[in-house]
């Protein structure tokens, strides 16, 4: 799974936003399920950030989030994000999609 956390912030916000976002990042890469991540700045606007990570499946970034160390280390940082959806299925060719199918 891959989840894709964006940030705007101001310019003169920067110089205290990349290191938040640094810090969230060693965070959630110690939870269990953490494939990988990276901060990265957008080359066009300066002002808008994301924060990139990948899991072993929603279940691992869900308990990620709640984890106690990531709620006292990033959770500051993380309600920063745009609101907007954040989460989403790696497709591969040839394998089928995932079905959306409302809980009952």
């Amino acid at each position: 799974m891959l989840v894709l956390t964006r940030f705007s912030v101001p310019a003169d916000e920067e110089e205290t936003l990349r290191p938040a976002l640094e810090e969230a990042l060693a965070v959630l890469s110690e939870q269990r399920g953490f494939v990988d991540g990276t901060v990265g700045r957008n080359v066009d606007d300066p002002t808008l950030w994301v924060l990139q990570t990948r899991w072993e499946g929603p279940g691992a970034y869900r308990r990620a989030l709640s984890a106690y160390d990531v709620k006292l280390r990033a959770w500051d940082t993380l309600g920063r994000a745009l609101d907007e959806p954040t989460a989403y299925e790696v497709v591969r060719p040839g394998e089928p999609l995932n079905e959306a199918v409302p809980r009952t």
